[in-house]
């Protein structure tokens, strides 16, 4: 079970944590909600989860050994304390690292920022970041109008090095530079019925191989062979007609399957499905801790974190 010794409810509001990580996967330029947001709490019914979402928001997840930049590294804060405290090691994919997520909720978007003179300037594009990218999330902490619970919202996501852009149907820019193939700029897929034809063929019959389930063009009868266009002769001499050679059918071999299966890349639906799965469980860490009342704001001798009050204060515990 994790061990949290800081509780939501000694957040000071409007302080600021920095955590840095790749990022691993995130919606930062247009909020989950409608039908999106319920397929997202489905999958977070399925993943154990009690509690459904019930207000539009942003997410992001960062992995690759996520780690909080303190302002003091000698004396944490509180809310630096609280957030290093909730990263964790995916069980899928424990080689990514420490990984850190975020639903940020409220009216504002993340604001993007990326490498200029002088120092960071507004990403207007309004396209996705790529994952895989070297960022920095920007935590504030804020109160609840209606209650004494104290959250944390992603205001800025900071790119570190130069922006590349998520593309729909795209193949990962990063392993296309591991085999030496770099992209100018971004690439997207186009559906093929928005292709510009360059001319128009006569339509062909195809039939589909029974072992491997491949679409061939059909050997065509005599009849169905073009013949080139004649030309006018004068009227004394008769041109006879050139034969035409039959086509020989050429007997289809079926493909060999491959010996060995190749593992598919994790999509976007998996990645986000696995995070929210993991989510999952360290709330239902936190909630098994909160029935035992020992535990709850008991600092561990043994943390160098542990915090410097007498007494931790009396409120709601927030594991979010």
């Amino acid at each position: 079970m994790a061990n949290h010794t800081v509780r939501a409810d000694q957040l000071t509001e409007g302080s600021v944590v920095t955590i840095r990580g790749k990022l691993a996967f995130a919606r930062l330029t247009r909020r989950i909600e409608g039908e999106e947001l319920a397929k997202a709490n489905a999958r977070r019914r399925r993943a154990g989860m009690k509690y459904d979402i019930t207000s539009p928001y942003t997410t992001a997840t960062i992995s690759g050994g996520a780690q909080v930049t303190c302002a003091d590294p000698d004396n944490p804060t509180l809310e630096e304390q609280y957030v290093a405290e909730r990263c964790y090691t995916s069980k899928l994919k424990p080689e990514d690292g420490l990984s850190y997520s975020i639903d940020s909720k409220g009216n504002n978007l993340p604001i993007i920022g990326s490498p200029g003179e002088g120092g960071f300037v507004q990403d207007f594009s309004g396209q996705e970041l790529a994952h895989g990218l070297d960022v920095t999330l920007v935590l504030e902490v804020y109160k609840s109008r209606d209650q004494e619970n104290r959250g944390l919202g992603l205001t800025h996501v900071l790119v570190n090095e130069a922006p590349r852009y998520y593309t729909p149907g795209g193949v990962d820019e990063s392993q296309l530079k591991a085999r030496g193939i770099t992209l100018a700029q971004p690439m997207q897929a186009v559906p093929s019925n928005e292709v510009n034809p360059v001319g128009e063929a006569d339509p062909v019959g195809t039939e589909v191989d029974e072992t491997s389930g491949l679409s061939f063009p059909a050997p065509q009868p005599a009849g169905q062979v073009q013949r080139a266009p004649t030309q006018s002769a004068p009227s004394a001499q008769q041109v006879a007609p050139a034969s035409v050679a039959q086509p020989q059918v050429v007997q289809q071999t079926p493909l060999r399957a491959q010996s060995a299966p190749v593992q598919a890349e994790e999509t976007a639906e998996q990645k986000l499905a696995r995070i929210e799965a993991e989510n999952a469980t360290l709330r239902a860490e936190n909630e098994a801790a909160k029935d035992v009342a020992s535990a709850i704001g008991t600092p561990d001798p043994s943390s160098p974190w542990a915090p410097q009050q007498s007494q931790p204060q009396a409120g709601i515990a927030y594991n979010g």
